[in-house]
Formats: C-alpha cells, structure tokens, sequence
C-alpha cells in the first residue's frame, strides 16, 4: 500500500494509516519530490512527473502492483497513475480530491490559489472539520511551517495550471471515493460527481470531516479503506 500525502503534507500525515495497515500489507508513504526528505528539483514542474514518481517507488519496492490511496493533491496523482499505468494498480483510493480543476468555478479556483499562497493560522484551522481529533490542527501546523516554499508554490502552479479535466471514465481499477461532509476546499458534491463517473466507483462520506479525513478521523477512515480493500479481496 502507498499513501500519497496532499499539497501541504508530507508523509508524516500517514502515521496513524501505516502502524494500522502494515498489520497486512507493506505500508509505506511517500515525500512528494520537494517535500519532506525527498530532493528538490531546477526549473519548473510538470505535473505528469508526480506519476512517473509513484512507477520508480513501485519498481523500488519490486511490487508489481500496489493498492494507492492519495488524498487531495494525492488523489490526483493517484487518479493520474490510474490512468497512465493501470496494469500495476491494485485498487484505487481517492480521498477529499478531484478530477481536474475544470471541476471547480474560476472563483473557486483563484480561491483555491489565494489561501494557498497565503496560508494564515485560521485558514489552516478551517481545513478541518468539526469532529476533529485532539492533535490535528498541531498536525497541520507542523506539516506546513517544515513546506521549501519554493517546492510549493510550484506544485500551487503546475496544478492549476496542468491538472484540468482528467478522463476519470477510463479508470479500471477498483475505486473508493471518500469524502468529508464539511470539506469546505472540494466540497462533497464534487466527490459525489466524480464517483458517479468512474466506473463501479464505491462512494463513502464521513460526517463531521473536513478536508483532512485520514488526519482528522484516523479510525474511521482506517476502517473504511480496510472494508473497502477486504472486499475487493472476496471479489477477486
């Protein structure tokens, strides 16, 4: 299993999903390049690289194919994978993301850049839902003053810029869309239209959650991935 962390995370986000799956599979969570501990990068970045990165971890770790799960920015490498290379993909998560940015209005969108780019302690706050665990704001804080600013404003632009309209019809894989009821960033509607377009796609929304699911209810959404993946497992 591979965890791909959003556009202000780092793999640090994923503690509470890799001490709970890798009971049953190889956990590991990634550092988006130019996050965390992994290297930065010249010039400016092309989207489609974010891809290419998951195929290198996946031939790392000799694994011809893995169950992904991307929430936000990681959700939309993890759809792009889907789509460029669905022959090593075992199931598909996509958590509080979307299928381009052609989704949202051109408000939303320059909404979107503006608080990225001019992130603030009450904007962050308003990431997260009501239900919240004890400890997720701190999380967060974390994730984002550790941010090479650099690194993000280009991945705020490439995004914008390159993620526009993905063909989320043509995914093959076994899909789980997860959603929070009181994400204010890609709001559950937008969940709810790119479930109905991927084919067979299993839709969960978790009441009480924001934008972060897996930070803000570990538990509750440790148990739907697992439902999800011990599902698949009897239809296989």
């Amino acid at each position: 299993m591979l965890f791909l962390h959003g556009i202000g995370g780092s793999r640090h986000h994923w503690r509470d999903q890799l001490s709970f799956f890798a009971k049953d599979y190889k956990a590991a969570a990634w550092d988006a390049r130019g996050y965390g501990d992994s290297d930065d990068y010249d010039g400016p970045l092309d989207f489609s690289a974010f891809a290419a990165d998951v195929l290198r971890v996946l031939d790392f770790f000799r694994a011809p194919k893995a169950h992904i799960v991307g929430l936000s920015m990681g959700g939309r490498i993890a759809r792009d994978f889907a789509l460029r290379y669905p022959e090593r993909l075992a199931t598909l998560t996509l958590a509080n993301t979307h299928p381009g940015f052609d989704a949202l209005s051109p408000q939303e969108v320059r909404r979107f850049v503006e608080e990225r780019r001019n992130r603030t302690p009450e904007s962050m706050r308003a990431l997260l839902g009501s239900r919240a665990r004890p400890g997720a704001y701190e999380a967060l804080l974390e994730s984002f003053k550790a941010l090479r600013k650099a690194s993000y404003l280009k991945t705020l632009e490439a995004s914008v810029a390159q993620d526009r309209a993905a063909p989320v019809e043509n995914i093959r894989a076994r899909t789980l869309v997860i959603t929070g009821s009181e994400d204010r960033v890609y709001p559950a509607s937008l969940a709810r239209a790119m479930a109905q377009r991927i084919p067979g796609a299993k839709l969960v929304e978790i009441a009480g959650c924001g934008h972060l699911s897996n930070l803000e209810q570990p538990e509750r959404f440790n148990r739907i991935v697992r439902n999800f993946l011990l599902r698949q497992e009897e239809l296989a």
